[in-house]
């Protein structure tokens, strides 16, 4: 089972947070222990306010990570809120030993980052292109207004 390290919580209650400006935190494992090869420890690697596409910015090809990230989405000024999405990012370089337990571990970052509208797998930044997040998450929200109405 993996550990979070108690900054997480601060950081996640931080982005949850609409009177800040950070937008996103991005978890990853810690250096091993002298002597060992893997640290199964998670701890906040970085925070940011610029968006998902900085957010993007920070994901390596080698380290897996994952992600909290704030969204505002809606149609007009008055439909606008904040959504929150969970990222587990597995990028193309990652050992398999570590594949392997990113999907134990996202147990543990499930009881810390509670609160989010899509779950979002990814191993590639394409899979994080606004426009695809934006999609998954405006039909996680349900009624979208914003499409043209069908004829019959």
């Amino acid at each position: 089972m993996a550990e979070i390290h108690p900054d997480v919580e601060a950081a996640y209650e931080d982005v949850r947070n609409d009177k800040t400006a950070t937008t996103w935190l991005i978890l990853q494992y810690a250096p091993p222990a002298e002597g060992k090869t893997n640290s199964d420890r998670l701890v906040v690697h970085a925070t940011g306010e610029g968006g998902l596409s900085e957010f993007v910015s920070h994901l390596k090809p080698d380290q897996p990570a994952f992600g909290y990230v704030r969204l505002t989405v809606g149609n007009d000024e008055m439909s606008r809120r904040a959504k929150f999405i969970l990222v587990a990012w597995c990028g193309p370089d990652v050992t398999t030993m570590r594949r392997a337990k990113l999907s134990v571990h996202i147990a543990a970052v499930k009881s810390v980052l509670k609160s989010f509208g899509v779950e979002i797998p990814a191993s590639d930044p394409a899979d994080l292109a606004e426009s695809t997040v934006l999609t998954k998450v405006q039909r996680a929200m349900g009624a979208n207004y914003d499409r043209q109405a069908s004829s019959y």
